[in-house]
């Protein structure tokens, strides 16, 4: 299903959030954004952020042609966030592309990472996303909380 996380390293967990203790279901970063208060208070700029997500994920459907596969999760998201049904009424497509992102990190503080994402030849239904530190600071916290967190 678009939007939803595969594989991750021992950075990404100790970053963004522990995948491996979420149910597969779970580990849908549009259910994260928008169901979990402690993610969705990790985004300094919440409002920019998911909106930016929504249209990514719109992308995402039409280029997987998973419209009839991600209804049941646009109504669950929809009834249960006002602002996700705000978005997705708004019918914004995007792309993830590259850029910056800022996370405000309860051990690290904040947080600057750049990311890449890349589509993967012959699955329209997987996208790869790269996050780097931004600059060497961020790269010594992110390396703080992945050597603290237990593998």
């Amino acid at each position: 299903m678009p939007c939803s996380a595969t594989a991750w390293n021992h950075a990404a967990r100790a970053v963004l959030t522990d995948y491996r203790a979420l149910a597969p279901a779970r580990r849908n970063i549009l259910r994260l954004m928008f169901l979990n208060p402690e993610v969705r208070a990790a985004q300094p700029q919440w409002p920019a952020v998911a909106r930016f997500v929504v249209a990514a994920f719109r992308a995402d459907v039409a280029r997987a042609n998973a419209e009839a596969r991600v209804q049941a999760l646009v109504d669950e998201l929809s009834e249960a966030s006002a602002e996700f049904a705000a978005f997705w009424r708004a019918h914004e497509v995007g792309g993830f592309g590259e850029g910056t992102k800022v996370l405000r990190h309860a051990q690290a503080g904040l947080l600057q990472l750049e990311y890449s994402s890349f589509s993967v030849d012959g699955r329209s239904d997987l996208a790869l996303v790269v996050y780097n530190p931004a600059t060497e600071a961020d790269a010594e916290r992110v390396q703080a909380l992945a050597r603290d967190l237990p593998r």
